[in-house]
């Protein structure tokens, strides 16, 4: 073999033996020795402002986390449920810190919950679920939630100069949209060292959100945000503009929801956003080959000056539930993909497994 051809191998063998495009992220290899790295515990406890007496806040089940690096350490913000609540428990946001990714320490008390201010309609006693964060050009946190009241979802924004103490803004989108059942909010960043920023495109700061479908919505200021319309938008939804859509015989045949913040790396031309589908049954379309309701995780590749337009999307999951933890739960068969940060060299994921317990994937990549 010559010296070009050579280089054409180990170029195609480097791109396509892994079965992922050049694009994409990966491959996460699930940390075995940790996993799952955050369990639910019993011992500690929390005077709620409501109810005005002790709960153990993180009694039930822990998942579904966000995390960010700050002042060299890796933070993760996780959702977390008590045994109290009228609707499955009342979730409340907790933080763990961790000095390499894999063990954390966790603080006693959450640092974001329902209290009694002018959020408590939407988040009682159902909670604040799902956060997902990202980080101002100015050094503001600014972090999505779901307000959920047991009657309806409504993405939520608060703010943070220190990841303790919280301003809570109040809906997403406008009172237009006050009826309409609405979560996880992934706003575009870009890597900056260790750090997810913001990142504005053609003046705007972009979010992808959503489940089913997901749409897309922009923002001045990171905390009144607009969805963008079309005419032949979601006709369910105001005619919200579907950027991500269920795919017949696919693992995201039954839907579409937003993972962690999207991002735009350096060296890739293209916004990457994972996300999470679920698989319908067989008879519905879903893929025959992973059970009915089953969370896997796949990546998209958007326009990084037109977040609209999909350019790529993987053609199989990158991540579907196969541990015990995973498949047996509060809600089986699930992988739900919300943290992502490069740390130390190395690309952390952290998922919610089974709705119930909180694991991590790593890669070198």
């Amino acid at each position: 073999m010559n010296y070009y051809l050579l280089v054409v191998s180990i170029l195609w063998f480097v791109t396509y033996s892994s079965g992922q495009d050049a694009w994409q992220l990966g491959p996460f290899i699930k940390q075995d020795d940790v996993n799952p790295t955050l369990h639910p515990r019993n011992d500690t406890f929390f005077l709620c402002p409501i109810q005005g007496r002790p709960i153990a806040w993180e009694e039930k089940d822990v998942f579904n986390p966000t995390a960010l690096v700050k002042d060299g350490l890796l933070h993760l913000l996780y959702r977390a449920e008590d045994t109290v609540g009228t609707h499955f428990g009342t979730s409340r946001i907790g933080l763990a810190i961790s000095t390499d990714g894999l063990t954390f320490t966790r603080l006693t008390t959450p640092i974001f919950y329902p209290a009694d201010d002018a959020a408590l309609p939407a988040e009682w006693d159902g909670g604040c679920e799902d956060p997902r964060i990202v980080e101002s050009p100015t050094g503001t946190y600014f972090m999505t939630y779901t307000a959920y009241n047991g009657d309806m979802a409504r993405l939520f924004v608060a703010s943070s100069p220190d990841l303790l103490t919280w301003t809570k803004h109040g809906p997403a989108f406008g009172p237009q949209y006050v009826n309409m059942s609405s979560k996880a909010g992934a706003i575009v960043t870009r890597l900056v060292g260790e750090r997810f920023v913001a990142e504005r495109i053609n003046g705007f700061y972009w979010m992808y959100f959503g489940d089913t479908n997901a749409f897309i919505a922009t923002s001045s200021d990171l905390i009144s945000w607009s969805p963008l319309t079309s005419p032949d938008g979601d006709p369910d939804k105001y005619n919200l503009t579907m950027v991500l859509r269920p795919r017949p015989g696919y693992f995201d045949s039954r839907l579409n929801e937003p993972g962690p913040q999207a991002v735009i790396r350096d060296g890739v031309d293209g916004i990457l956003l994972i996300y999470n589908g679920m698989n319908y049954n067989e008879t519905m379309g879903g893929d025959p080959n992973i059970p009915e309701d089953t969370y896997s995780a796949g990546q998209a590749l958007f326009n990084a000056s037109n977040p609209i337009q999909l350019i790529s999307r993987t053609e199989e999951y990158f991540m579907t539930p196969d541990k015990p933890y995973e498949e047996v739960g509060q809600v089986g068969n699930v992988v739900f993909l919300e943290g992502l940060v490069r740390y130390k060299g190395a690309w952390f994921l952290y998922y919610g497994t089974a709705d119930s317990k909180i694991a991590v994937a790593k890669t070198d990549a």
